[in-house]
């Protein structure tokens, strides 16, 4: 999957010289956390967090008073205390190098361009969306967790095995086992109960059960 499929499109964005009372209004109202940077020819110079936003706020020891508070985050620019140093993505880069990216450098977001052009942005919770879909969450049905050995056709055994008996895969996620030998996959079917299921699968050979539940 590309980041073009799963990435927020146009995303909502603010301008350097906007205040940061501004910038706090404008995450509200979009229900969003973070917001890419542009300035007047639509360049992307930086990234603003939520967690910028508090950053910047005084801490609750503060002698100031509210109406304090409020006159210097009216006076405070974006510019001041946004991400200038952007890691971004090509709109074209697939969705797991997107959060190998974002789990390394330890960012919540990053912005997705064509070329020079900004045309959208990736966050974490647009990730937890395609980890949701990959495990096909939202789908009743038997979850099983297999161990097999890392070799060619096991995954074309049990797909197979279940094809027979008129079960449907409607997701399957693989991953590395506990040693070199083995290779961990997750499988969502339809179309078979439990017991149906977990018969089918004792019966494949060099496959281990390590959960089932529906």
């Amino acid at each position: 999957m590309i980041i073009s499929r799963v990435m927020t499109k146009n995303p909502v964005y603010v301008h350097p010289d906007a205040s940061v009372t501004e910038t706090r209004s404008l995450m509200d109202k979009e229900n969003v956390g973070h917001l890419p940077v542009l300035d007047k020819n639509n360049t992307l110079v930086g990234v603003i967090t939520r967690e910028d936003l508090i950053k910047a706020s005084p801490s609750e020891a503060t002698t100031l008073d509210m109406y304090e508070i409020s006159y210097l985050l009216t006076k405070m620019k974006v510019s001041e205390i946004m991400v200038k140093k952007v890691i971004t993505v090509d709109e074209n880069e697939v969705v797991e190098e997107a959060a190998r990216i974002m789990s390394d450098k330890n960012v919540g977001c990053l912005p997705v361009m064509r070329g020079s052009l900004l045309v959208g942005i990736i966050t974490d919770t647009d990730l937890f969306h395609v980890f949701v879909n990959a495990f096909g969450a939202r789908h009743a049905g038997v979850r099983f967790t297999l161990s097999m050995g890392e070799h060619p056709g096991q995954i074309a055994k049990v797909s197979s095995a279940l094809a027979e008996k008129g079960g449907n895969i409607v997701s399957l996620v693989t991953a590395e086992g506990d040693d070199v030998a083995h290779r961990r996959a997750t499988f969502k079917v339809e179309g078979l109960s439990r017991e149906e299921t977990e018969a089918i699968i004792q019966g494949i050979s060099d496959i281990t059960l390590e959960d089932i539940r529906e």
